[in-house]
Parts: C-alpha cells; sequence; structure tokens
C-alpha cells in the first residue's frame, strides 16, 4: 500500500512540474524544407548535413513535422535515428519516387486515424497531374491525427507550393482548391497547416488561406529567430516563405530555427516552430430531460 501511495505521488507531481503541464495543453508544430537529397549541392549534400538536421529534429522535439523536397532514404533516415518518429507519404508523381510531402509525428503522443493525399491542379484526385503552368507536379498530404493521451482530433495538411515568379497564379489556384477541401472538413475540429509557400505573406495565396486560417508568426505572442525562412545555405535568409497556419487553435510561441555546425545548416532553409494551445473542449448540448452537468464532447 505504501508503494503504491508513492507512486502516485511521484505521477502527481510530475504532472504538476511547468514542462509536462504545458505539452499536456499544446501540440509543437514543425515545418521544414530538407532540401532535396539527389542535388548536387557540393559541401552542402545530404550526406554532409543529415545528422545536423537530425539533430535539429531532435532538439525542438515536434509532436508533428512537415517536410518539402523530402526523397525517401532521406526520411527513412531521419526515422533511424528519431525512432519515437513515424512517417508517411507519397512521392508527387504517385510512388515512393521523386519528392515527398512527408509527415512526421511522435508514434507515442499521436495516432493517424486517416490521411490521403491530393493534386493540386484540375484533377486533384489523379496522382502526379499538372496544370496551371506548373512544370512539376504539387501536392498536399493530409492526415485526421488523435491525441493518444485524451482522443482529442485535428486534421492536419502539408504542401509544397510552386516556386518561380510566374507561378503566383499557379499558387493562388492552389490555395482556393486547398480552401475549397478545408472548408469541407467538420466544423467542430481544428485545423494545422504546414508548407514551403513559395510566396511572401503579402501575396494573393497567403490571403486566400488566412480567410479560414491563422497564420502563426502572426499570431504568436512570443517570437524567436529571424522572421524569413529562406537561406540559400547562407544562413541570412531573404523571404518568409515558410507557414504554420492553424484553426481553432492559439498560437503561443513562433521561432525560426537557425541551428548550424562549423557554418553548415540542415537545409537552405531555416525550419519554423509553433507552440500552439488546443481550444478549449465544445461542451455537450443537453436536452431538458437529460442531467443538468454538461460533459466535455471528443472531438
Amino acid at each position: 500500500m505504501r508503494f503504491f501511495k508513492l507512486l502516485i505521488a511521484v505521477l502527481l507531481v510530475s504532472f504538476s512540474l511547468p514542462g509536462t503541464r504545458l505539452r499536456a495543453q499544446t501540440l509543437r508544430v514543425m515545418t521544414f524544407n530538407v532540401r532535396t537529397g539527389i542535388a548536387n549541392d557540393g559541401p552542402n549534400d545530404w550526406n554532409h548535413r543529415r545528422d545536423i538536421m537530425v539533430r535539429t529534429i531532435r532538439e525542438q522535439h515536434p509532436d508533428v513535422l512537415g517536410t518539402q523536397e523530402l526523397n525517401k532514404f532521406q526520411g527513412d533516415y531521419l526515422v533511424s535515428k528519431l525512432p519515437q518518429y513515424v512517417w508517411f507519404g507519397i512521392g508527387r508523381r504517385g510512388d515512393d519516387g521523386d519528392e515527398h510531402m512527408g509527415v512526421f509525428y511522435r508514434s507515442d503522443r499521436l495516432r493517424v486515424i486517416d490521411s490521403g493525399n491530393y493534386w493540386l491542379s484540375d484533377t486533384p484526385d489523379k496522382p502526379g497531374s499538372i496544370t496551371w503552368g506548373n512544370p512539376y507536379p504539387r501536392m498536399v498530404t493530409w492526415a485526421l491525427f488523435e491525441r493518444k493521451a485524451d482522443g482529442r482530433r485535428f486534421y492536419y495538411c502539408n504542401t509544397h507550393f510552386p516556386y518561380r515568379d510566374q507561378d503566383e497564379l499557379a499558387r493562388t489556384r492552389s490555395a482556393q482548391e486547398i480552401l475549397t477541401r478545408l472548408n469541407a472538413l467538420p466544423a467542430d475540429l481544428p485545423i494545422v497547416m504546414t508548407g514551403d509557400f513559395n510566396s511572401a505573406p503579402d501575396k494573393p495565396d497567403h490571403a486566400v488561406l488566412t480567410s479560414l486560417l491563422d497564420d502563426a508568426w502572426i499570431g504568436a505572442g512570443s517570437h524567436g529567430g529571424p522572421e524569413k525562412t529562406f537561406h540559400n545555405f547562407t544562413g541570412i535568409p531573404d523571404r518568409r516563405i515558410d507557414w504554420i497556419l492553424y484553426r481553432d487553435f492559439r498560437a503561443l510561441t513562433a521561432q525560426t530555427v537557425t541551428t548550424q555546425q562549423d557554418g553548415r545548416y540542415p537545409s537552405d532553409h531555416f525550419p519554423v516552430v509553433a507552440v500552439l494551445a488546443w481550444p478549449a473542449r465544445p461542451k455537450v448540448r443537453v436536452s431538458e430531460k437529460s442531467a443538468s452537468t454538461s460533459l466535455p464532447a471528443t472531438p
């Protein structure tokens, strides 16, 4: 009996610690264009920076991480070094080749209830489809996540928009397609979106998406690191093109992560991390014939 009393006391103290309490109330989200592993980047080739990337992710310990430009061998390497994570995704041409919108998540904290992909084109359900003048397929990888601790759910999507100056119309069309999909989701479930949008926040695609979603960098009460994210392996960023967007959460902090080792960076983009506070649980409506106590609903 004394053992069980001691065990309960230890658990209560552990849960009362600030870090534990904050983790129970928040979702830690990261977006990271990892730079494809097949480019000829000389001293910045994948083999020279992959362990810096592992270190960066380990230090930031996101609950969910959306990557862009990810090749399968990169994703497999990362989870081999970070066994608490699982990743999923499909190549943008519909197979395991080419770049993925790979999604990583803490399997001890989250489970995937459903997931899928669609393409940013006139035929979004056709793998590898290309329209709107895009030179490459563009896509979204999405999931319905459930938090293991209490069953709370949220929708998540991850994307990578076209990069050329002349692709602004395609980026806007992409944002409109995503908005249509998001508007069709259940209104009572929160949404998180990550991506490399290849666009500054003053462009039309940002306006389209933020008609429904909030931008964590704008909404956060606390910031860290530079606002801009693309730096081309120089460490000097010139554009904020990597965003974390959300619905119903509240952004507590947003940070651009500048981890490097001897002047070498894990990617040509700085990753962005946001800590999001879960919304208050909605109340179940109680009929006149039911008990007077309202119980929290499980999304």
